[in-house]
């Protein structure tokens, strides 16, 4: 496609250039796979960002996962009948720059006709197999860091309805939502740790409940401590929650806790669906200062938001979430 600089790169035997229908990649020796594919609507107005946010969301879960992205694939639906053609190469020089950013190859991908514009990526990424990270590693003790603040998805929400300023809120919301959780990812491998997720559309609570049961652990997170994104607590005061962040709290509500003294907008916060969120890490209390030390020197955000209090009862497949004020 016109506009679209394809980087040429050595793991790449035949793919792109070629105009081939599968990519031959090289591939590590003693390393596992990680798979994943994620894609979704528009959330900013801009083209280039939205691809740019796009790929950083799909990136997540390998980094999440403590692997290394190795080659991505793009997978747009796009209006060619009513949009113009400078949109669509936008998009996807928007994904390439993550893609490059993340040393990653990209390998092809596929584009349909469609009504409303979708964009993400097939990503595989390469992992260590005796040092990954996933749900079921939480510990007692374990300590909860959380590396992005929260609050795109009640951003998004004011974008459409053109609540205060959209071109700022924009800037904001692109600023967070483009930003790799690589560091996250790195700390993982390093520091050998075993529980991690990224925060996406479950928001904060719900993708920390998925953890607490995969672990059969029971959780406590500090909504006082969570990291505010922009004017997030202000809009949700003037009404604009998502409506995907009610039902996650309903969806919830059978495992999570919810004192009666919380600021009700600050648990509406840890509810709110998060587009290319932050890493949660679960670290050990004598790994807590060089992981937050290495998320700092990144440039990462770097704040404990609960701790892994005991084993539940019931074991694996059960968990819960306790949010204190």
């Amino acid at each position: 496609m016109s506009g679209l600089d394809w980087p040429d790169d050595e793991r790449l035997l035949t793919g792109l250039r070629d105009s081939e229908d599968a990519a031959v990649v090289r591939f590590p020796a003693g390393m596992a796979l990680v798979q994943t594919l994620d894609f979704f609507t528009p959330i900013v107005n801009d083209p280039f960002r939205f691809g740019q946010i796009a790929a950083a969301n799909s990136l997540s879960d390998v980094y999440a996962m403590g692997g290394v992205p190795y080659t991505a694939m793009n997978i747009i639906c796009f209006p060619a009948k009513t949009l113009p053609k400078a949109a669509l190469t936008d998009i996807l020089r928007g994904g390439l720059s993550k893609v490059v950013e993340a040393g990653a190859v990209m390998a092809g991908g596929h584009s349909v006709e469609d009504k409303e514009i979708k964009y993400g990526l097939s990503v595989t990424g390469i992992v260590d197999p005796g040092r990954f990270a996933s749900n079921r590693g939480l510990v007692p003790g374990d300590a909860l860091i959380l590396t992005k603040a929260l609050g795109t998805g009640v951003l998004a929400t004011a974008i459409k309805t053109r609540a205060g300023d959209p071109a700022e809120l924009e800037h904001v919301l692109w600023s967070c939502a483009s930003r790799l959780n690589r560091a996250g990812g790195r700390v993982i491998a390093e520091l050998s740790l075993r529980g991690a997720t990224d925060v996406t559309g479950f928001g904060l609570a719900g993708h920390v409940l998925e953890m607490a049961r995969a672990s059969g652990m029971v959780v406590e997170l500090r909504t006082g401590e969570v990291p505010v994104l922009g004017p997030a607590l202000d809009l949700i005061r003037g009404g604009k929650v998502p409506i995907v962040g009610a039902n996650n709290r309903d969806f919830c509500a059978c495992a999570v806790e919810v004192p009666e003294d919380a600021d009700p907008a600050r648990v509406d916060l840890v509810f709110d669906p998060q587009t290319s969120g932050g890493l949660v890490l679960a670290v050990p209390e004598d790994k807590i200062e060089a992981a937050r030390a290495m998320l700092t020197e990144a440039g990462d955000l770097a704040v404990i938001v609960g701790r892994v209090v005991e084993a539940h009862p019931e074991g694996r497949g059960h968990g819960r979430v306790r949010l204190l004020a």
